[in-house]
């Protein structure tokens, strides 16, 4: 037994300590604070020229007399959402980070529709893996391809079945325990694409950056890019469900520079821009028709030649035997004959060479970008050409400037009322970088001294 006076003693002890834990960790943080927002297809002139788009995000315009910002930003190919956001934490192209797409080519679709979801499959160090050599800490929510990320305190992207078992799921892939403390002063941990999960997303957020002090906070908000896909971009339900997030911007960057007076950075990206769509180009069906894919009972692929790995706006074309010059020759005559006519919605086919030097879809054959007005499907089935099923799309390759991206910035030394005109998406990992102070080997270059 401890005598009553000894364990009173232990107890004031304990009760000390823990008072100065807290106190510590309430502490603002003393090296440089990043917190990086992603608002998923945020075309930079939803902000540039919002006043002929009659938007009412003050929080956002902000940026562009406080800060430094892009007119644009050319990503990559496709301009899709995984590989963008990839770069945007390695600073490298597709094929040496190693995320090509969304989802994984499943020629046989054995994965049921997985996609880029672990962080191993990234082949090269991130922003986190900086921070984290550098002995600081990090923190994200909702990242794309961060399931498994060095992060200090990680809740990914992530689903599977779609069912009330994903949030379970979800728990046991996050950093141990988080979920549950955030939800118990804040709420559940939202699922869906919606404005309001986005606003719940940002309040885990912003209490990371209160409780936790990361260096770096990572966050992807995601209901802009489901709105513009429904209803198109600049589409009254587009420009509302900005509205409603900018304002998340203005609480999620008060936040931040709580957290670290004078020395917060807070940047303001996008993965792609976005096109309205009309039509569906279908190239599983031509290359079906044509042979190159064949089907057994209930419609699966039984064998293929040649398939379309679809992305949007843009595809690939991959072929089983990369070696078999006749089934090359069969492909470049069907994309040839469909490229002639306006008809079939292609922009430029360009060989699977010169897209890999472009920074995409290592491996392929051929690489389709289709006219912003056009999305590709991946149906065995059906016609050609159809109705496209969605109002808004990207993917498409990256020079268009409607599929252009977006970069803000705000924090101690960054100028004020800059343009830095049209920008690599590899630099700006270059750049934030700089801003930490950290080591991160890429290929892009420092926008700001």
């Amino acid at each position: 037994m401890i005598p009553d006076r000894a364990r009173s003693v232990w107890l004031a002890v304990m009760a000390v300590l823990l008072w100065v834990g807290v106190a510590v960790a309430q502490q603002p943080v003393q090296s440089p604070l990043l917190l990086m927002i992603s608002i998923d297809g945020l075309r930079p002139d939803y902000v540039t020229a919002a006043d002929r788009h009659g938007s009412k995000i003050p929080s956002l315009r902000r940026f562009l007399t406080e800060g430094t910002f892009a007119d644009g930003v050319q990503g990559v190919i496709p301009t899709v959402t995984y590989p963008s956001h990839t770069t945007l934490i390695t600073g490298v192209w597709p094929p040496k980070h190693g995320i090509l797409a969304n989802t994984v080519f499943d020629p046989l679709r054995e994965n049921q529709g997985g996609w880029y979801w672990y962080a191993e499959d990234i082949r090269v160090p991130t922003l986190w893996d900086a921070a984290s050599r550098a002995g600081l800490s990090t923190a994200s929510v909702q990242w794309p391809v961060s399931v498994g990320a060095r992060v200090t305190w990680n809740i990914p992207e992530f689903w599977r079945a779609g069912t009330p078992d994903d949030t379970k799921l979800l728990r046991a892939i996050s950093t141990p325990g988080l979920i549950a403390e955030l939800e118990a002063e804040v709420g559940p941990y939202p699922r869906a694409l919606t404005v309001e999960s986005d606003e719940q997303r940002a309040r885990y957020a912003v209490r990371i950056l209160e409780k936790k002090r990361p260096n770096l906070l990572t966050l992807h908000l995601i209901s802009l890019d489901h709105t513009e896909h429904t209803t198109g971009p600049f589409s009254p339900d587009s420009l509302a469900a900005l509205e409603r997030l900018e304002a998340v911007v203005g609480t999620l960057r008060a936040a931040a520079e709580a957290a670290a007076p004078g020395r917060a950075y807070v940047a303001i990206v996008s993965d792609h821009g976005f096109g309205a769509t009309t039509m569906q180009l279908n190239l599983n069906v031509e290359l079906r028709g044509a042979g190159l894919i064949t089907t057994g009972a209930q419609n699966k692929v039984a064998d293929w030649k040649a398939m379309a790995w679809t992305a949007g706006g843009c595809i690939a074309v991959m072929l089983k035997d990369d070696a078999d010059a006749a089934t090359r020759a069969q492909v470049k005559g069907i994309l040839d004959r469909l490229a002639a006519d306006p008809a079939h919605g292609i922009d430029r086919v360009l060989e699977g060479v010169i897209a890999k030097d472009r920074g995409g879809f290592p491996g392929a054959a051929f690489v389709i970008g289709l006219r912003t007005d056009w999305t590709a499907g991946s149906g065995l089935n059906g016609t050609l050409v159809s109705k496209a099923p969605v109002a808004g799309q990207h993917g498409q390759l990256p020079d268009l400037p409607d599929l252009r991206a977006s970069f803000f910035l705000v924090g101690p030394s960054v100028p004020a009322g800059r343009s830095l005109g049209l920008i690599d998406m590899r630099d700006i990992a270059t750049t934030l970088a700089r801003r930490l102070n950290l080591t991160l080997p890429t290929d892009g270059k420092v926008l700001l001294p």
